[in-house]
C-alpha cells in the first residue's frame, strides 16, 4: 500500500517546510513572548523592585533568554535547532546576581564617643570651642612666664611671688565683678574691653620689667590683669544655653570642659618655659598676650550660640541675690576651695621631692603625669550618664580623691621616682570627676542670669586654695619634715574636701528657683 513500509509499518510524513526569516540568527526568537511568560516576567519585575537597577535589568534578560529557549524547543523539529540550542546554552554567560551592598558598620571604638559627635554636631559648637581653646591656653602661661621674667631680671623668686600673688588676690576681688557683668550685658560686650585691658596690663608689667621700673609698678602692672574674663566659665555657660534640655549632653560638654582645662595647664607652662627660656624671658608673656586677645575676640565673633543677656534689673526689688546666698552653694565653693589646695600643694611638694633626687628637670614631667590622668579621666567619665541625684555622685568622687591622694604619700616614702610617677597619675584621675559633677551642681543650683558669676566664683575659690595650698606645701618642706612626708598636706586638704561635701549630698535650691540648665529644683 502507498504510504507503507515492507513489513506492515506506516512510513512518517515528510516535515512541512516552515519558513524562516534569513535576517534572523539560528536560533528564533518571538517576540513579544506567550502571555503566560509576559505574566511572569511582570511578577519577577515587580518582585525585584525593591532590589537595585542592576539586580532587575539581570533578572529580566535572564527571563527573556529562557523564553527564547522554550520557544525554539517546542516549535523546533530539526536536529539544527537542537544543535542551536545547545550552542546558545554553551555561550551564556555564567554570571551571579549582582550582590545587594550591605551599609558599613561603624566600628565599636567610634561608636563609644557618640556622646562628643552629638555636642560637637550642634551648629557652632566647633567654632566656639575651638577660640575659647585659644583664649584658654594663656591661662596656664601668664604666670609661669611672669614668675621666669621677673626672676631673671630681678635674680628675685621672692618678688616674682609677690608680684603673682597680688595678681592672684585681684583676680579673686575682680573676676565675681566681671562675671557679673557678662551676665548682665552679654559675653561679647563685656569680655572684649576687659580683655583689652588684661593685656594692657600685660604689656606694661613687660615694658616695666624690660626697662627697669621700681618694683611697685610691676605690682600695679600685673594687678591690672584682673579684668581678665574667665574663659572657661564663658564656654560652659554657652554648653549650659544649647543644651538646657538635655542633661546627658551638658554631662559631656562639662567632661569636655574638665579636660580641655586640665590640657591648658598641663602645656601651658610647657609652652611659656620653652619660650622664657630659649627665645627671650619677655616672649612668654607676649604669645600669650597675644594668645589671649585673638582668642577672646575669636570667641566673642560666635554670636550664634552666645546665650542671652539678662539684662539690668529694673527696680532694687527684681535684683537678684548673689549666688554666695543661695542654699547649697557655700558647701561646694568650700569643697573647691579645698581641691585647689591640693593642686597647689601637689604641685609644690613635688618639685621640692625632685629637687631633693637631684631630679628637678623631671619635676614638670611628674606633674604632666597628673594632669594626663585627669585629663584621661575626664574624657572617660563623659561617656557615662549622668546621675539623677548628683549631690551623691559628687560625694562619692569626693571620697574617691581623698583615697587615692594617700598613694603619692606612700609612693613617696619608698624614695623611688617611677612608684610617684605612677601613684601621681592614679591620684589625677579622681580630681576630674570631681570637678565636673562640682561644676554641673554649680549650674544646676545658679539662676540662668548669674550663671557666669557662680562659675566664677568656684574658680575663685580653687584659686584661692592654690594660693594657701602652696603656702602650706612649701611651708611644710621646710620647717617640718623632708618633701616625701609633705605629700601628707594634698591629703589633709582631700580630707578636709570631704567633711565640706557632706551637705551637698541632700541640699537642693529654693522652692521654685529656675536653674541655668532650666530645670526646676525643688527642696
Amino acid at each position: 500500500m502507498p504510504g507503507w513500509r515492507d513489513g506492515g509499518t506506516p512510513a512518517p510524513r515528510p516535515a512541512k517546510p516552515r519558513p524562516r526569516d534569513d535576517s534572523s540568527a539560528d536560533v528564533a526568537v518571538q517576540f513579544p513572548p506567550p502571555r503566560s511568560t509576559s505574566r511572569a516576567i511582570h511578577r519577577s519585575s515587580s518582585r525585584a523592585s525593591h532590589r537595585s537597577t542592576s539586580h532587575a535589568i539581570h533578572r529580566f534578560t535572564s527571563r527573556v533568554r529562557e523564553c527564547a529557549l522554550i520557544r525554539c524547543w517546542t516549535e523546533g523539529g530539526g536536529g539544527r535547532d537542537r544543535k542551536s540550542v545547545i550552542l546558545f546554552l554553551a555561550a551564556r554567560p555564567v554570571t551571579a546576581p549582582p550582590v545587594r551592598p550591605v551599609a558599613r558598620r561603624r566600628p565599636r571604638r567610634f561608636r563609644l564617643f557618640a556622646p562628643y559627635r552629638q555636642i560637637f554636631a550642634a551648629p557652632g559648637a566647633r567654632a566656639f570651642t575651638a577660640a575659647n581653646l585659644l583664649a584658654r591656653l594663656p591661662m596656664g602661661m601668664l604666670s609661669v612666664s611672669a614668675v621666669l621674667m621677673i626672676s631673671g631680671s630681678r635674680g628675685s623668686y621672692a618678688l616674682a611671688g609677690a608680684v603673682t600673688a597680688t595678681g592672684l588676690a585681684a583676680t579673686a576681688l575682680v573676676g565675681p565683678w566681671t562675671a557679673r557683668m557678662v551676665d548682665r550685658y552679654g559675653q561679647a560686650r563685656i569680655a572684649v574691653p576687659a580683655t583689652v585691658l588684661a593685656v594692657l596690663g600685660s604689656l606694661s608689667l613687660l615694658l616695666c620689667v624690660r626697662f627697669g621700673a621700681p618694683d611697685w609698678a610691676l605690682f600695679a602692672s600685673y594687678a591690672a590683669t584682673a579684668t581678665t574674663p574667665n574663659t572657661g566659665g564663658m564656654s560652659r555657660a554657652r554648653w549650659a544655653h544649647l543644651f538646657r534640655d538635655d542633661p546627658a549632653a551638658r554631662h559631656t560638654a562639662n567632661s569636655f570642659e574638665q579636660a580641655a582645662d586640665e590640657l591648658c595647664f598641663m602645656l601651658g607652662p610647657v609652652l611659656a618655659t620653652l619660650l622664657c627660656t630659649a627665645v627671650a624671658p619677655e616672649a612668654g608673656t607676649a604669645v600669650a598676650a597675644f594668645l589671649l586677645l585673638s582668642g577672646v575676640l575669636l570667641f566673642a565673633a560666635q554670636r550664634r550660640t552666645e546665650p542671652p543677656a539678662a539684662g539690668r534689673p529694673a527696680s532694687r526689688a527684681d535684683e537678684v541675690r548673689s549666688p554666695l546666698r543661695r542654699r547649697g552653694i557655700p558647701p561646694l565653693l568650700g569643697t573647691f576651695l579645698c581641691t585647689g589646695a591640693i593642686f597647689g600643694s601637689m604641685e609644690v611638694v613635688t618639685l621640692a621631692y625632685a629637687d631633693g633626687l637631684g631630679m628637678r628637670s623631671t619635676a614638670g614631667g611628674l606633674l604632666a603625669l597628673q594632669a594626663a590622668g585627669s585629663c584621661t579621666a575626664g574624657l572617660l567619665y563623659g561617656l557615662l550618664r549622668p546621675a539623677a541625684r548628683s549631690g551623691r555622685r559628687f560625694l562619692v568622687c569626693v571620697g574617691a580623691m581623698a583615697v587615692l591622694m594617700l598613694l603619692p604619700l606612700l609612693a613617696a616614702s619608698t624614695g623611688r621616682p617611677g612608684a610617684l610617677a605612677a601613684a601621681l597619675l592614679c591620684a589625677g584621675m579622681a580630681t576630674a570627676p570631681t570637678m565636673v559633677t562640682g561644676m554641673g551642681l554649680v549650674q544646676s543650683r545658679t539662676p540662668a542670669a548669674q550663671l557666669n558669676e557662680g562659675m566664677t566664683l568656684a574658680v575663685t575659690a580653687l584659686l584661692g586654695g592654690i594660693a594657701a595650698g602652696s603656702a602650706a606645701g612649701g611651708w611644710v618642706v621646710d620647717h617640718v619634715a623632708g618633701a616625701g612626708v609633705a605629700y601628707v598636706v594634698p591629703a589633709v586638704a582631700a580630707g578636709l574636701a570631704v567633711l565640706l561635701a557632706l551637705p551637698t549630698a541632700g541640699t537642693s535650691p529654693s522652692s521654685g528657683t529656675t536653674s541655668a540648665t532650666g530645670d526646676q529644683e525643688w527642696d
